[in-house]
């Protein structure tokens, strides 16, 4: 009897990254040479800085760069995301993280579909940044009750998908051929139409209420509007996108340049103008919506250090109410982020960042057992027998989310709604509460403790 050997989760991720990499790079040449920029700024900064490489090799860091991508899509009505939600599970990514972007004056709520666990991050960790529209947010109530409709109409999930879903969740695995399948069907979902489904004028009203409003509205599916790769040098990457003629934004979001990076630092290049055909118009028009995205992360900060991180952006951000504006931001950015240490070592030991601990010398890590040495991480570290490694942030910015977002809306979209967040309606719609991120940091870091002791505990009862 033959056997049927499932593909794992992980691979099937890899495989739909993959995917969805070679689609964009079709769809969007400039994505193409972001990638050769981005790859061609690593190696510079590898070969400049051995230690940094070694680093990256210790923690196998290095071998998921070049693979690891963030994508974005922006869904239209609760169905969307609960069935989103079953897709992505198949990939092992779950819901991580809720980001309400109203407050900026972004009419959406979304999550970051991750993998959740170390060893699927080290092998690829692939997140798409989903987004729900907010239809409460339109305040044309006729508007809103014609973009409802409109949306009740739509069918984003091919048949063949739901049934492959249905089959999985029945937990019947998928074979080669099925998963070849399943990644073929949930890339048409994510796949960019000229064909807009509503006429100009309907566009035009859609339009005009939130240049988002229409791009979630108007088209058949929610095509991926932007697939970021991880650079080790974002400012070397932004002076490469000007000098070939692209045109970034003019302030990367997040934190300020850094010996150390911290959490998420992000830039893109405009949202390209792209021709559509209208619903009984031959003529057609342009639409704007997609973009190159770049990205460089740092160590994730613990809930004192987040506050701290948020306390500065906004002193900086407030200046006689600016914001990001301005060519003197920079220069404030980084003035303000003085008081912010960067030193791996002071943020360990101030807690502000979150780090795993792994055995360096087990010799040493076991004569300290022997000699009765306590469980003291500090005294291990001193002396030489572990090593902390500072734990990759893999989530997302509110803030800088949205600079990203309206960047690429145009400079004139300043649109504001009631800063009233709706994390329950979101998870109500989602199926599921999202993942705490903090807490996810935190278990990382505390399982490796754990290990750890775990290891001096079995060294000193078997001397």
């Amino acid at each position: 009897m033959t056997i049927t050997q499932f593909i794992s989760a992980d691979e099937i991720r890899s495989r739909f990254s993959r995917a969805m990499s070679d689609m964009y790079r079709e769809e969007v040449p400039l994505y193409g040479t972001l990638l050769d920029i981005v790859s061609e700024v690593n190696a510079q900064v590898l070969k400049n800085n051995p230690q940094l490489r070694e680093s990256l090799a210790d923690t196998n860091e290095l071998a998921r760069l070049d693979v690891e991508r963030h994508g974005a899509i922006r869904l239209g009505k609760p169905e969307e995301l609960h069935t989103m939600r079953r897709v992505f599970r198949v990939m092992g990514m779950y819901p991580v993280g809720y980001y309400d972007l109203s407050v900026a004056g972004v009419p959406v709520h979304a999550t970051a579909f991750r993998p959740i666990d170390e060893a699927s991050l080290k092998i690829n960790p692939f997140r798409v940044f989903t987004s729900l529209l907010r239809l409460e947010l339109i305040e044309d109530a006729s508007l809103r009750l014609t973009a409802t409709e409109i949306l009740a109409k739509r069918q984003i999930f091919s048949g063949e998908l739901i049934h492959l879903l249905a089959q999985h969740e029945a937990g019947k695995g998928f074979s080669d051929e099925e998963a070849e399948r399943f990644v073929s069907e949930v890339k048409e979902i994510f796949r960019w139409h000229q064909e807009a489904t509503v006429s100009k004028e309907m566009y035009r009203q859609l339009h005009d209420a939130h240049r988002l409003i229409a791009d979630v509205v108007c088209f058949k599916g929610p095509h991926i509007n932007h697939l970021t790769p991880r650079t080790l040098d974002i400012d070397a990457v932004q002076a490469q996108m000007r000098l070939q003629g692209m045109d970034p934004k003019a302030v990367i979001e997040g934190p300020p340049k850094r010996q150390h990076p911290i959490l998420l630092r992000q830039t893109s290049f405009k949202a390209l103008e792209e021709k559509i055909m209208f619903a009984g118009d031959q003529q057609g028009g342009t639409h704007t919506a997609r973009f190159g995205e770049i990205e460089q992360r740092g160590v994730a900060l613990t809930p004192k250090g987040r506050a701290l991180y948020d306390s500065l952006l906004e002193q900086a951000r407030s200046h006689n109410n600016e914001g990001s504006a301005g060519s003197a931001y920079g220069d404030r950015l980084a003035a303000v982020f003085q008081s912010f240490p960067d030193d791996l070592e002071q943020l360990r030991k101030e807690q502000l960042a979150f780090f795993r601990y792994e055995m360096k010398d087990e010799d040493l890590f076991r004569q300290l057992a022997e000699n009765g040495e306590t469980r003291s991480l500090d005294a291990l570290l001193a002396a030489g027998a572990i090593v902390a490694e500072p734990i990759v942030y893999e989530d997302f910015l509110p803030v800088s989310a949205a600079g990203i977002f309206q960047s690429n809306l145009g400079g004139t979209e300043q649109k504001h709604y009631a800063a009233h967040s709706s994390r329950a309606r979101f998870e109500e719609d989602l199926g599921v509460p999202v993942q705490d991120e903090m807490k996810l940091y935190e278990q990382v870091s505390q399982q490796s403790v754990t290990r750890l002791f775990q290891m001096l505990e079995a060294a000193t009862a078997n001397p």
